[in-house]
């Protein structure tokens, strides 16, 4: 798996969002069922909607500053920034979270490298991939799935299983406003 950022991330052809974040692969409970499912598909709606407001949504490359309060919003907004910043940078500091390493996923699935210690998971073994997004967010993501490769090299892919259509959807936008990002980034560095 190679995360050099160059060309569009796709993962089961389709757009995939690619970081270095914390993770872990928990084995699914045996009681998981569709109130289970749908309790988690409601943790996790909430999660990827409090992520979305946390990003930087800019419409214009520029401030308008032709508005009156154009400079007071900027510096309210460098400092609201700022704060969530230092709020989780005391969140990551308060709690142990697992090791952060590269991940691919998008809303059908994930591929990451095992390094968990022991053995990898055996294909076709259900469980929860969770992934921290932000470390202002205390919460995992954390996303039903089924292992579909398990590699002796240590890479392994799960497909995910009962999402429910508004984290698929939500997924999707992540995935998306992330692509987006990374095009922007490119442009601006040469």
């Amino acid at each position: 798996m190679s995360f050099d950022g160059r060309d569009t991330v796709v993962l089961f052809d389709e757009l995939a969002y690619e970081d270095v974040l914390s993770l872990v692969w928990q084995p699914r409970p045996s009681d998981f069922g569709e109130p289970t499912a749908l309790h988690l598909a409601e943790q996790n709606l909430r999660l990827l909607q409090a992520c979305d407001a946390l990003e930087e949504h800019s419409t214009v490359e520029k401030p308008d500053e032709t508005s009156p309060y154009a400079a007071d919003l900027a510096r309210m907004d460098f400092k609201i920034n700022l704060l969530l910043d230092l709020v989780g940078q005391l969140l990551t500091a308060s709690q142990v979270r697992p090791r952060a390493q590269p991940v691919r996923f998008n809303a059908l699935g994930a591929t990451w490298q095992w390094s968990a210690g022991g053995a990898v998971p055996v294909v076709g073994s259900q469980g929860l991939l969770q992934l921290y997004l932000r470390d202002s967010l205390v919460q995992p993501l954390t996303l039903p799935g089924r292992i579909t490769i398990a590699a002796q090299d240590g890479q392994v892919r799960a497909s995910f299983e009962m999402l429910g259509e508004l984290v698929a959807d939500q997924l999707e936008k992540l995935v998306f406003r992330n692509h987006r990002r990374k095009i922007a980034g490119a442009r601006v560095a040469r």
